[in-house]
């Protein structure tokens, strides 16, 4: 039995989403993926102009005319969400924590998907493949998809991208839109994604907060990892800490960007803001570029 309160969760980010997806991201997210190829329509009289590669012969032959083979773009997709439930997601400085950003995220991409006939699965990881949702369509199963992203308990507290992504590659048989959510706080993982790339799309999504950034001075705080649970004691009034901290995390996020440029995967940084509507609009951003540019 699913609690009260989760269920009036998965609601509230439904409306919350709905007019997003409804006004902006629905027509970029549409112009922005192709399907899996072209479906025969219908047959048709040839006419001056047509591509003779198109002729249907055994048709042609039974009514004596030249009939051509009609094709229509098929625009059906496969989308998969790939979510970090690690206890990294724990974490928030802002009105959430980067945990309630990726499931919010993450209903955007699927709304999107439902609205445009497209089937939506769910991947969830920790350090472990921790639940696997095979993709179908449908508002029911889209929004079974959400009450999981909101409510499920990982067994698990660390992160292993590595692992999933070998997972989705033994699994998946058709092509599909991969959507990694993730705050990309992991070992190695660029050989997997790199065979995921080959076979579908992925667009990889991470998602941070200011303060795993840029620490204010604020005198002596305890820092605990929330994966192994180890805490240390740091002095935020001292220059050269708070310089070095901001600066290996600008180098972490340069490392990141460059492997996803050189697998040639779309990347997308979400920093959590104060506002909703700021938080995601690097996202939103994404799509009407991409959608710009494939048009």
């Amino acid at each position: 039995m699913i609690p009260k309160e989760v269920l009036k969760k998965v609601h509230q980010i439904e409306i919350r989403t709905t007019g997003i997806v409804n006004s902006v991201l629905s027509g970029a997210y549409s112009s922005s993926f192709k399907g899996q190829g072209m479906e025969f329509a219908e047959v048709r009289e040839y006419v001056p102009g047509d591509e003779i590669r198109s002729i249907d012969w055994n048709v042609t032959a039974r009514h004596g005319t030249p009939y051509i083979k009609k094709f229509v773009e098929e625009r059906e997709l496969t989308v998969i969400l790939v979510v970090d439930a690690s206890s990294s997601g724990e974490f928030g400085s802002q009105s959430e924590m980067k945990g309630e950003v990726m499931a919010t995220i993450s209903a955007l991409l699927a709304f999107s998907a439902t609205k445009n006939n497209d089937r939506v699965g769910l991947l969830i990881f920790t350090s472990q493949v921790e639940m696997y949702i095979p993709p179908k369509k449908g508002r029911k199963h889209v929004l079974r998809v959400i009450r999981e992203l909101l409510y499920f308990k990982p067994k698990e507290r660390g992160t292993n991208l590595s692992l999933a992504l070998e997972y989705l590659n033994r699994i998946l048989t058709r092509r599909a839109v991969v959507f990694v959510v993730s705050d990309f706080a992991t070992g190695d993982f660029e050989k997997p994604i790199k065979l995921l790339a080959r076979r579908h799309e992925g667009v990889a999504i991470t998602v941070w907060d200011p303060r795993e950034r840029e620490i204010p001075d604020v005198g002596f705080i305890e820092l605990e990892d929330a994966e192994t649970g180890e805490i240390i004691l740091v002095d935020t009034s001292d220059e050269d800490f708070r310089k070095t901290f901001k600066k290996e995390a600008q180098k972490e996020s340069t490392q990141l960007k460059r492997l996803f440029r050189k697998l040639q995967i779309d990347f997308v940084e979400v920093v959590i803001q104060p506002k909703y509507d700021d938080t995601i609009h690097p996202l939103l951003e994404y799509f009407r570029k991409r959608a710009a540019k494939i048009r």
